[in-house]
């Protein structure tokens, strides 16, 4: 589950970190008022509006049809209702995106931090998540901040550091201490990068975040260390333990197909392939998307309808993976350990009648207790169902499909 600017922070906040302070509008007349709120605590008529939707890139995106950026400085009421109506309501159209682009619903008034101080502000790169070929966490950082990580590993590698983190252990101070050393910090603006560390790593491991990045961190001219932008990932597989970030959720930046197998409690996740995948189990689903790209396709999404791969589950399912309209075929491979393949197979036949026309190809291989007599109900139903037994055959029906 991802989370829009505006919540990151809140949360790296709350666990100690300094950010740049903002406040959220969805109207132009919200987004004035909230200027002016930041004007009095601030002293400075400047403020930054930011389009807040589930993407990157937001500053060199466009609104759709215009000049717009997606985030835009204003230095005055009369340019923050401007900015504001011109990116609330838009189409934002970023790298991350895509052309079909993002429409913008909030935008968070945030306060100018690149004000004139005793020093020059400096933009460092900061992320945290886990090094799964290490089986650590690991805080990857850099001072080339605002710029595409990616982008800065490829071309100038030396300036990207990694500091491991042994979960059993967790951050320690001389590590933070390297960190702050290594982005050429000192004075106050090396104590505050000491304590930013410490407060992104509570962030992560409070929230059972998946990365929680700080793109750019800011060391400001007065020497202080802040989240000017802010982006977590949180773990699906742990929100039961975090209600409060649960209620974070917005469900206007969900895909809603993926919205409706949730409802339906079917593990599904959209691809831009051509051909519908329906398995239970997660390691089935990912060696059927590996047959899939052998067989000459590509999956177009992962599915698993789990144990109990019945009637109206199948149904679901079919129904879900049929509103993707690049889909030119369904394989359904299912595994029958503790669920008997004659019931799925019959659950199948059943949920193909009640749906009506099936507009596309569909390959059922059907494997374990009662594959034979699966397999017989498939072929014996009248119905335009491809049977197999074999991955081969199943693969071999799902090249004939898509020629």
């Amino acid at each position: 589950m991802n989370l829009h600017e505006y919540q990151a922070k809140e949360l790296l906040k709350k666990n100690g970190a300094v950010i740049q302070e903002g406040i959220v509008a969805e109207t132009s007349a919200q987004a004035v008022e909230a200027a002016k709120k930041l004007k009095a605590l601030y002293n400075s008529d400047w403020v930054v509006i930011k389009s807040q939707i589930h993407a990157g890139g937001r500053g060199k995106g466009k609104i759709e049809g215009t000049e717009q950026h997606g985030v835009a400085l204003a230095k005055n009421i009369d340019q923050v209702k401007q900015i504001s109506e011109n990116i609330l309501g838009g189409i934002l159209v970023t790298k991350q995106t895509g052309a079909a682009g993002r429409l913008v619903r909030k935008v968070l008034v945030a306060q100018d931090v690149y004000y004139p101080g005793e020093s020059e502000p400096k933009e460092f790169y900061f992320s945290m998540l886990l090094d799964r070929a290490k089986g650590e966490n690991v805080i990857i950082y850099s001072t080339e901040g605002g710029m595409d990580i990616e982008e800065v590993a490829d071309k100038t590698p030396e300036k990207v550091h990694k500091e491991w983190i042994d979960p059993k252990v967790g951050l320690q101070d001389f590590q933070c201490r390297k960190i702050a050393f290594n982005l050429g910090l000192s004075g106050n603006a090396y104590k505050e990068m000491i304590k930013f560390a410490k407060a992104v790593y509570k962030t992560y491991m409070s929230s059972d975040a998946g990365m929680v990045e700080i793109n750019p961190c800011l060391k400001t001219s007065d020497n202080r260390i802040m989240a000017v932008d802010g982006k977590i990932s949180l773990d699906d597989n742990a929100l039961f333990r975090h209600r409060d970030l649960e209620e974070m959720k917005d469900n206007n930046e969900q895909d809603p197909i993926e919205l409706e197998a949730e409802a339906a409690d079917l593990n599904y996740v959209k691809l831009d392939g051509n051909v519908g995948c329906m398995v239970n189990g997660a390691g089935l689903a990912m060696a059927t998307m590996d047959i899939i790209k052998l067989s000459g396709g590509d999956p177009a999404n992962f599915l698993d309808v789990g144990g109990t791969a019945n009637a109206e589950r199948v149904e679901k399912a079919f129904r879900i993976i049929l509103r993707d309209e690049h889909v030119k075929a369904i394989l359904v491979n299912i595994f029958g350990g503790i669920v008997r393949c004659d019931r799925v197979a019959q659950g199948i036949v059943d949920a193909y009648k009640s749906i009506g026309n099936i507009p596309v190809p569909i390959i059922v291989r059907l494997q374990g207790t009662n594959a034979e007599e699966g397999k017989k109900i498939i072929d014996n139903s009248g119905l335009k169902v491809t049977g197999a037994v074999q991955l081969k055959d199943a693969a071999d029906a799902v090249k004939k499909a898509l020629s």
